[in-house]
């Protein structure tokens, strides 16, 4: 599943940073916008078996199979 794993992290990746530029531009439209994309993109990794923290780029250690 490598390449499909890795897309999958970099949605997350990329759905977390812009939660936090959101935050921190304290805009609370993009703040929604970005969480219901992270919400959607965690999903995903769930519905797939992918840890979204393990592999390249990630800290985690543990996860399904890939």
């Amino acid at each position: 599943m490598g390449g499909f794993a890795e897309s999958v992290r970099e949605r997350v990746r990329a759905a977390r940073a812009a939660v936090e530029a959101a935050r921190a531009a304290d805009d609370p439209a993009a703040l929604a916008v970005a969480e219901d994309e992270l919400d959607d993109a965690l999903r995903i990794a769930r519905g797939v078996g992918v840890d979204p923290d393990r592999g390249p780029g990630g800290t985690g250690q543990g996860g399904a199979a890939e």
